[in-house]
């Protein structure tokens, strides 16, 4: 389903984890030209793993976050907001190399805050919000 190019449209994208449903929340909301994604986290979500690694598990945030994006009809480099949260701040410049690779180019406004996750294995949460180009 294409993004509608309606201001007054809103649509909602799931990545299929359970935690949406228990939750009641959405992977993406699609409203107009923006796209706001929510927190995504390591999980790979085709099969429920999450690695232990802080610079694995920003890989495959990064790829949930691509993943939604493209479901709305966005694109990475429609990132205009990053806010990153890490539950220990030490661990944030071993993320940096993987942020570089798939923001580096987009250098999108960003935050890092330091809060705990919903789960210990959680490293790192990753939010966005795109405005798509029409």
């Amino acid at each position: 389903m294409a993004a509608s190019s309606s201001n007054s449209q809103r649509r909602l994208i799931s990545s299929g984890s359970p935690f949406e449903a228990q939750i009641g929340y959405s992977r993406a909301v699609v409203d107009g030209d923006f796209v706001f994604v929510s927190g995504c986290t390591g999980y790979d979500y085709q099969t429920g793993q999450i690695s232990p690694s802080i610079v694995d598990q920003t890989e495959q945030t990064m790829k949930n976050i691509r993943l939604a994006l493209e479901e709305a009809g966005a694109k990475m480099e429609d990132i205009v907001r990053v806010r990153y949260i890490l539950p220990d701040r030490k661990d944030f410049p071993a993320t940096w190399p993987v942020l570089q690779k798939y923001l580096g180019d987009i250098r999108p406004a960003a935050t890092m805050i330091q809060a705990g996750l919903m789960e210990e294995v959680m490293k790192i949460e990753v939010e966005v919000t795109a405005r798509m180009r029409r």
